[in-house]
């Protein structure tokens, strides 16, 4: 058998990337773990991780092909946004500068789409995080906690419509709806910021319910390459989602990932709060 060549891990925020990275060692895969400075979480310390920042991408590309890698997952969240002080660096980053500035200067998907080329041009192959750690990806319909009622799958849909449109516009991946009325929007601040802001508008009255009601959606935009920035859900989505009084949270089957999937199910049962995996375009059904 034929040993295939080592992969990288450039990390950012969150639990995905030390999950993808479990994942490919399960395979046999020898990885090689890129940590974005500022960003990437403590925890990937145990991979022994080359710690990178915005100015180092001459280093970046020095190290991967020391190493022998030919494929590059980009996993994990971002706070702070490149911007053309932070991208000067050493030498390697200065002569790629005319294509670095051309990818920080747009929306979040031309941004993605640009860096995957400039990995490309360097003969990398960039794959998504779903191709490496499949286990991950969403499934699809009801997967945990109660049952979604008639009104929840009527919200469901409503949000899922929003969505969409705020994802044909490059905004963000997620929208709340409760009782038939779109009553939040993800933008630049992420979903866990949203669903706080649906608990405070829960406080002030602004959003009024008999108990539990309303949905998150989370769906990847439809012109969205699946191999950068995949959104994702984890425990810490359900906890949100129940302090917002969420009847349940729906996530886009096959385009979303879910972190620490056993944890979700069980905080699904305990808190009484659904997942469920949809399709895009189609009423959701029960």
């Amino acid at each position: 058998m034929v040993k295939q060549a080592p992969i990288a891990v450039i990390a950012g925020g969150g639990d995905l990337p030390g999950l993808v990275i479990r994942s490919a060692m399960a395979q046999g895969r020898e990885v090689v773990t890129i940590a974005i400075k500022g960003e990437a979480d403590a925890s990937l310390s145990a991979f022994n991780p080359v710690e990178l920042g915005w100015g180092q991408i001459g280093k970046l590309f020095s190290t991967l092909k020391s190493k022998g890698v030919r494929d590059v997952v980009l996993i994990g969240g971002v706070q702070q946004r490149p911007d053309f002080t932070s991208i000067l660096g050493d030498f390697g980053t200065m002569w790629r500068l005319p294509r670095i500035i051309a990818a920080v200067v747009g929306g979040d998907d031309h941004l993605l789409v640009k860096v995957a080329g400039i990995f490309e041009r360097e003969g990398l192959h960039v794959v998504g995080a779903h191709e490496v750690a499949p286990e991950l990806v969403a499934s699809l319909g009801h997967v945990a906690g109660p049952k979604p009622s008639k009104k929840a799958l009527s919200d469901m849909t409503l949000a899922i419509e929003a969505v969409d449109a705020l994802g044909r516009l490059d905004i963000g991946q997620g929208a709340i709806a409760v009782n038939a009325r779109v009553v939040a929007v993800e933008g630049a601040e992420g979903t866990d910021a949203m669903l706080e802001r649906v608990a405070a508008l829960r406080e002030n009255g602004r959003v009024r319910s008999k108990g539990a009601a309303g949905v998150l959606v989370k769906c990847s935009k439809p012109q969205q390459d699946l191999r950068l920035d995949m959104p994702g859900i984890g425990p810490q989505t359900i906890r949100k989602a129940a302090e917002a009084q969420l009847q349940g949270v729906c996530v886009e089957a096959g385009r979303v990932l879910v972190a620490h999937r056993d944890e979700v199910e069980r905080l699904c049962d305990e808190l009484g709060v659904f997942l469920y995996g949809c399709t895009r375009g189609e009423e959701a059904e029960a």
